[in-house]
């Protein structure tokens, strides 16, 4: 059977990312050391204006319900059960500019009185689909006063992330996220059915069978809606929109690399930084609080 990630083993993606200058031979990851590093260069790289121009998609739509707005909260799967807010101590376990880094200028968020959480991710990244749990752990872990948010990104057009970020967005009109998300994980890393990768063997599938958004819709469908539908709604205005605003975005959150976590507009790490999955579970919480308490 094939595992959720075929190209490294789980101990080296623990703290691996998709970046925007990793090569196009077919490897989208690179493991960072187990240490916490003191720059945030432990994702795989640094984003390069011909990796990721603003006009090709390099960044990601926010889960909005109207196209100019910031990520809107669309939290995928069973509703999250109630979860006590932490009192924020500050101990000095958490260091800025090491294990997270200030966003200058802040970016607005769109619901007043509450924490955003927001994941950048994209369908088509391996280190997404790792780190994918851990997202989802976060997710329950948030108090009453946030919110978790995600973010598909498209930086990488030479893995073909921009169909998997226009078909989050359509999806995502259609309500459907909160059915197909973990589906959607799975039809690209594990069945097949959406995979850019060529699971049985290694490396990139020749590109004229790479998944399109028509094959996007195939899948959508055993959802209840309609292809047609389905690839309209993706190359609306409205979704183009989106994946516009959510580029400038994420370009605007000083986004380089996947799986990236931004809390309330104001703070970016990743699972390297944080030290691993765990650390960015509670690295997360202890940001919640930090903003909860006006820190």
């Amino acid at each position: 059977m094939l595992k959720r990630l075929p190209f490294l083993c789980a101990a080296l993606l623990a703290l691996a990312a998709c970046s925007h200058d990793s090569d196009t031979s077919g490897t989208a990851q690179q493991a960072a050391p187990a240490v916490t590093s003191s720059a945030e260069a432990a994702p795989a790289g640094t984003a390069t204006s011909s990796a990721a121009p603003a006009a090709a998609g390099s960044a990601a739509p926010a889960a909005a319900s109207t196209a100019a707005a910031a990520p809107a909260a669309t939290t995928p799967g069973a509703p999250a059960p109630a979860v006590a807010a932490a009192p924020f101590v500050d101990n000095g376990k958490w260091v800025e500019g090491k294990n997270y880094f200030l966003i200058d200028p802040a970016q607005p968020t769109s619901h007043p009185g509450k924490i955003e959480v927001t994941e950048v991710f994209s369908y088509g990244c391996p280190a997404c689909n790792g780190f994918h749990s851990t997202a989802e752990q976060i997710a329950r872990s948030l108090p009453p006063g946030a919110v978790m948010n995600y973010l598909a990104a498209s930086f990488r057009p030479d893995e073909n992330w921009p169909m998997y970020q226009r078909a989050f967005y359509a999806a995502q009109a259609l309500d459907l996220v909160g059915k197909t998300h973990d589906a959607m994980f799975d039809a690209v890393w594990k069945s097949g059915e959406l995979s850019t990768y060529n699971l049985k063997a290694s490396g990139l599938k020749q590109h004229s069978a790479w998944p399109t958004i028509e094959d996007a819709a195939k899948f959508y469908a055993k959802y209840g809606v309609d292809p047609k539908e389905f690839v309209g709604v993706a190359n609306s205005f409205t979704v183009n929109t989106k994946m516009k605003r959510a580029d400038d975005l994420m370009k605007a959150y000083g986004v380089d690399s996947t799986p990236t976590m931004i809390v309330n507009g104001k703070y970016r790490f990743t699972a390297s930084s944080a030290g691993g999955y765990a650390q960015s579970i509670e690295l997360t919480q202890w940001l919640v609080a930090k903003e909860a308490a006006g820190k």
